[in-house]
């Protein structure tokens, strides 16, 4: 039975991915933000709240988990945080089963998933884009977000893989150094592209 063609969307830090996933949607391709789909299960309600509770006590509550408390129980300790993922990932995948039923008839679909080299995320997929600009544009985007110091974005950058190896690795590249509209152009010339190879009735 064909499928979708199955794209992951990545890119480090400030590099723009959220513009470009917002430009594939504007595009007519149906987008799966693993992040959103984690904030929606975590989130005030969420399904996931009591397992969380009861692996982590007093990390939840009326707003859904509280990440500072999260965090301080997960942050440096691998055997937590493995236990955190043992409940978070089958949730997700769950999730991303029935988008992919959803659109099963669509000739095109993204995985937004930002940490997809560094947790090893690309099981299943078609082809790779990593959203790119220069290091000094990336920098300044980052350095003027609220609460964003040089040294948090250090730390950052430090667990993320280099730039340069993601590009090297991508079967495709988004430059959001240029122009709005230019990067607008690239982003509907790999939708043109990719719809093309996988037409679908």
């Amino acid at each position: 039975m064909s499928r979708p063609f199955i794209l992951g969307l990545t890119g480090s830090i400030g590099m723009g991915k959220s513009a470009v996933a917002l430009m594939l949607r504007e595009e007519g391709v149906p987008v799966f933000d693993a992040d959103a789909a984690v904030h929606q299960l975590q989130g005030p309600g969420g399904p996931l709240l009591p397992a969380i509770e009861a692996a982590f006590p007093g990390t939840t509550g009326p707003e859904g988990v509280k990440r500072a408390e999260l965090g301080a129980q997960v942050f440096g300790h691998p055997e937590a945080l493995k236990r955190l993922e043992a409940i978070v990932h089958p949730a997700v995948a769950k999730m991303r089963e029935a988008f992919m039923i959803e659109h099963a008839g669509e000739p095109l679909v993204v995985f937004d998933i930002p940490l997809l080299y560094e947790k090893g995320h690309g099981e299943g997929l078609d082809a790779v884009v990593v959203v790119s600009a220069p290091a000094e544009m990336q920098r300044a985007r980052v350095l003027a977000r609220p609460g964003m110091t040089p040294e948090k974005f250090a730390q950052i950058l430090g667990l993320q893989v280099p730039d340069a190896e993601k590009r090297a690795r991508a079967d495709y590249v988004i430059d959001t150094g240029v122009s709005l509209a230019e990067t607008e152009a690239e982003v509907k010339e790999l939708v043109r592209t990719i719809r093309q190879k996988n037409p679908r009735s």
